[in-house]
């Protein structure tokens, strides 16, 4: 597959999707997580003085870049981890969050999104559609059936607002009961009454309002990651059942299950 997977809307010409080529570009996302999650978010990460945000499944992945076009700088990016390479892996890196057993059980084949992230200067509608041409693509292009990965929730309030969000995933996105995970380390109970619950505002993060949007479910009670101070969703999206809206956007077809690149 050559490194650009996706073409670019004219409403969107500002930006490029492509998969990384070479070991610079992946230094490009991995800098751009950096700087979201560390020293944005505060998230305890040890770089080693490089600034870069890497682990040992980046080698195993591909890795999605959303580029300005006016500047070339890397503004979103995300990476892929499918079922032949999380076998080289040793598993999926939510693993290290979740109880999968669910996941391995699916039928067909599966795509684990993992280090989603967006320059803060660039979290609006358009880059979050550009990143989501990119991964649809590879769905429709490769065959996937199943996508999955953690939508974040910050827990920097004290957690009001991750739990007032979690009440309203409760009663409308929640995953049939055989489509659930377990966390391994689950987010403590809100010392805030139900009343206060209700009165908080529950603007969803984009990437977990992109997920609902497009149709996936959460599986489940989340992850607490107490390093990254955050609530992870466990999110899974059956490519079936894609919202047909989006199926038409990104895929140019009203048919969800149609395996073509859009034109």
């Amino acid at each position: 597959m050559s490194a650009q997977i996706a073409p670019v809307d004219a409403r969107r010409e500002r930006f490029s999707v492509s998969l990384a080529a070479n070991a610079a570009a992946v230094a490009e996302s991995q800098r751009l997580r950096y700087r979201v999650f560390a020293e944005e978010m505060g998230a305890q990460i040890d770089d080693g003085g490089s600034g870069l945000d890497r682990d040992r499944y980046d080698d195993h992945c591909r890795h999605l870049l959303v580029r300005d076009t006016t500047t070339d700088a890397v503004v979103a990016s995300t990476r892929l981890l499918d079922d032949h390479q999380a076998a080289d892996a040793g598993g999926f890196y939510s693993s290290g969050e979740f109880e999968l057993g669910m996941i391995h059980a699916l039928p067909g084949r599966v795509l684990e999104l993992g280090r989603t992230c967006v320059d803060a200067d660039y979290r609006n509608g358009a880059t979050i559609a550009a990143l989501w041409q990119g991964v649809a693509a590879l769905i429709t292009g490769e065959g996937y059936d199943y996508l999955f990965g953690c939508a974040s929730i910050g827990l920097d309030d004290g957690g009001a607002r991750a739990h007032a969000m979690l009440t309203t995933i409760r009663e409308r996105h929640m995953a049939s009961p055989h489509q659930r995970v377990r966390p391994y380390r689950p987010l403590p109970r809100a010392d805030v009454d139900a009343e206060s619950l209700a009165a908080t505002s529950v603007r969803m993060p984009p990437l977990l309002k992109a997920y609902l949007s497009l149709g996936a479910r959460a599986c489940g009670e989340p992850y607490w990651d107490p390093d990254f101070q955050c609530a992870d969703v466990f999110m899974l999206l059956d490519v079936r059942e894609l919202n047909p809206r989006y199926a038409r956007h990104f895929l140019k077809t009203d048919k969800p299950g149609s395996r073509r690149l859009a034109a």
